[in-house]
């Protein structure tokens, strides 16, 4: 069968298996182009896992050439060795824990093992929480940033809070981050905090932390805490008194240290709390 680009195609079957041909190419060039673009980079090493499909070869053993699929818990079955768990490594590493596994076993004593990614699942971050689209979504480039992955998701919803919880591993370790979006884009902190991320991180926005007011206020009901904020501008964010209120019975009702109610006369310039809870009484006159 011949494949002539550019100037004709054989018809019926040998044109279909053409295309086919064609579209597996065309698959290898652009997973190889991935990986070496992730390694050039530095940023991102492109790890095994649940429905990769790669090519495995033993130089000077053809019969130990195996196509196969990384099974949903990571691990293949190969000639000789048995089941074998290969998830989560890299493929230079998947090779080496083949190599290993054979030497091992006394089946070869110096095996050279290259595995070929034939398709490879892109890389997903999951983004939850306090965002107007939660959920999984893949790593369109690899050197996606934080505040990026968080705008595939929608971006922070109006309930969402300011900090970003980044979890996943680097290294082989766990790591934990809390990242400050606003500050980002404050004094150039961009470029410092705004961390990439790699497949298999998780980002949780949590709720932003309300306080609450009602009595004699204009608009009773629950708000935000803003950085920084003070009763006063509570205050004012539930609309102000209405006629009948006084500042002389304004009342704070918060938690203290052991978790036991306090009921407060707070001064108006004093910092609100998240869970505060502020109750402005009638005049008596």
């Amino acid at each position: 069968m011949r494949c002539v680009i550019g100037l004709r195609w054989n018809s019926g079957i040998e044109d279909m298996n053409c295309w086919r041909l064609i579209g597996a190419v065309v698959a290898l060039l652009l997973a190889a182009f991935a990986l070496g673009a992730s390694a050039q980079q530095g940023q991102f090493e492109y790890r095994l896992g649940a429905g990769d499909s790669i090519r495995i070869t033993v130089f000077q053993n053809p019969d130990l050439t195996l196509e196969t699929r990384v099974s949903e818990n990571g691990t293949i079955t190969y000639p000789l060795i048995g089941v074998l768990r290969i998830g989560g490594l890299g493929v230079a590493a998947a090779a080496q824990t083949i190599a290993q596994a054979l030497r091992d076993g006394k089946f070869i004593k110096q095996p050279q093992v290259t595995i070929l990614p034939l398709t490879i699942r892109y890389p997903q971050v999951s983004v939850l929480g306090q965002v107007n689209r939660p959920g999984r979504f893949p790593l369109e480039t690899f050197n996606m940033r934080l505040s990026e992955a968080i705008a595939v998701a929608g971006g922070i919803a109006p309930t969402g809070a300011d900090i970003a919880i980044l979890t996943g591993e680097r290294d082989g370790k766990p790591i934990r981050r809390e990242i400050d979006i606003p500050a980002l884009f404050r004094d150039g902190a961009a470029q410092k905090n705004d961390v990439p991320v790699v497949g298999g991180d998780v980002i949780y926005v949590s709720r932003q932390p309300m306080y609450y007011i009602y009595g004699e206020v204009q608009r009773p009901g629950s708000y935000r805490v803003e950085r920084g904020m003070t009763i006063r501008q509570a205050l004012a964010q539930g609309g102000g008194l209405t006629p009948r209120g006084t500042e002389r019975g304004l009342r704070l009702h918060r938690r203290g240290a052991d978790d036991r109610l306090q009921i407060l006369t707070p001064n108006l310039d004093d910092p609100l709390r998240p869970d505060d809870v502020l109750n402005v009484g009638e005049s008596l006159f």
